[in-house]
């Protein structure tokens, strides 16, 4: 089966998926811009993709959870069917494919961390405990915490990680501002973000 149009996106909601992933034992999280708006309880703009994160050694059991999608590996700007029974060795990141509507519903990155740590995939020494870094909905949704999806942010500065700055930004407390500031300081330390976030 070849790979639907990268633009043929119909993501699902979060919620569905933890619909579907809510028998998994699987450690993950929904990221970037969806994670922001779990976080604010409302959706702040419309969102092109649905990503969510999971541990390495969980891929496989959250794959098997989502059977009624065909995944593809997607490496270097190509997207590569996944044999039967195997992934291949070093991918990061999996489109899921509806075969039916042959459309995308999510997109699944490999985290880099553990049950207890997460870890920031550009940069190891930037880690937190996973309890605090992952928050939930009042249902139950797993979602990154948005000082950690705005790191991801900053790297790129496209317009919507602007915007999705500029609407977080006065809903962050100061512990989340200095966690972030602290985070760039690190990662980006001449970013513009840090003088917003004194």
């Amino acid at each position: 089966m070849a790979p639907a149009p990268e633009e043929a996106w119909e993501l699902w909601h979060p919620a569905e998926l933890a619909e579907r992933l809510c028998r998994s034992p699987a450690i993950w999280c929904v990221v970037g811009g969806w994670a922001l708006d779990l976080w604010h309880g409302v959706e702040t703009r419309s969102h092109d993709d649905l990503e969510c994160a999971v541990i390495a050694t969980d891929l496989p059991g959250v794959l098997g959870h989502l059977t009624s999608l065909t995944f593809f590996a997607a490496e270097a700007g190509r997207l590569t069917r996944l044999p039967l029974g195997s992934l291949p060795p070093g991918a990061r990141q999996f489109w899921g494919l509806d075969p039916e509507p042959r459309v995308w519903r999510v997109d699944v990155m490999v985290d880099p961390g553990t049950r207890a740590q997460w870890v920031y995939k550009r940069d190891p020494a930037i880690r937190r405990p996973r309890a605090d870094i992952v928050q939930r909905t009042a249902r139950g949704i797993p979602y990154l915490a948005p000082e950690a999806v705005l790191l991801f942010k900053a790297k790129h500065r496209r317009d919507k990680d602007e915007a999705d700055f500029e609407t977080a930004l006065p809903k962050l407390s100061r512990d989340r501002k200095r966690c972030l500031a602290g985070w760039l300081a690190i990662a980006h330390p001449r970013h513009d973000w840090l003088t917003r976030l004194r």
